[in-house]
């Protein structure tokens, strides 16, 4: 799909925004994994929380989008893109710790008593 890597992958806004255009569509596809595979990662770590960790990683990453690219993000697209992934990271994350903590906290309450 693509020719060649570019390390301005992660935070390159300003690609051709086209379905045909293979740069475009690795952009979007490894924006979205990411922000699937970091939600479950931060359930697994810290097993609370789990938005406070996203919306802190989302907020570093368009800080260093920011900085790399010499230039804030006004494409409506990469927001839409970066608030689905983010909410994505959320639902999914939460949802992994609400029922893997559920567990944990049963066991707490058995273990006082």
């Amino acid at each position: 799909m693509l020719d060649h890597f570019d390390g301005l992958i992660p935070f390159d806004f300003k690609t051709n925004l086209a379905e045909s255009n293979s740069k475009y569509l690795v952009n979007l596809l490894s924006l979205e994994l990411t922000y699937f595979c970091s939600g479950l990662f931060f359930a697994a770590v810290v097993k609370r929380r789990v938005w406070d960790y996203a919306l802190t990683v989302t907020l570093l990453h368009v800080l260093i989008t920011s900085l790399v690219m010499w230039e804030f993000p006004t494409v409506w697209q990469w927001w839409l893109a970066l608030g689905s992934g983010l909410f994505l990271m959320i639902c999914n994350g939460q949802l992994i710790a609400y029922f893997t903590c559920q567990s944990d906290q049963s066991f707490v309450s058995f273990s006082i008593y």
